[in-house]
């Protein structure tokens, strides 16, 4: 789930950091720095949620105590996708480049 939170906030090596560089070189590459600027400005105040949950997850004192019950299907779907999002993140050209030759088709 941290893998997941960081993906959103676009910390890098996530593929959520080049999802959101990617679109923000594409608008400052048009020129359109006022919303780049504002792109960024709303990626800061979403990071605030993302990083407040967290921090409740993994610093903050139970308030009650629940026994969770998780199954295997989801622990492996879940780390499927934290593994995804590294990976893409440390070595997301493949995918881009694939991104890049759908956009060049239409």
């Amino acid at each position: 789930m941290l893998i997941l939170m960081f993906s959103l906030t676009g910390i890098p090596p996530t593929a959520g950091f080049y999802a959101k560089l990617a679109v923000l070189s594409a608008a400052v590459n048009a020129g359109q720095i006022w919303l780049a600027v504002s792109a960024v400005i709303f990626s800061l105040i979403g990071a605030f949620y993302y990083l407040r949950i967290v921090k409740l997850m993994y610093f903050d004192e139970a308030k009650e105590r629940v026994r969770a019950t998780r199954s295997t299907g989801f622990a492996i779907a879940l780390s499927a996708n934290g593994l995804a999002l590294l990976v893409l993140g440390i070595a997301p050209w493949p995918l881009m480049n694939m991104c890049f030759e759908a956009i060049k088709a239409l």
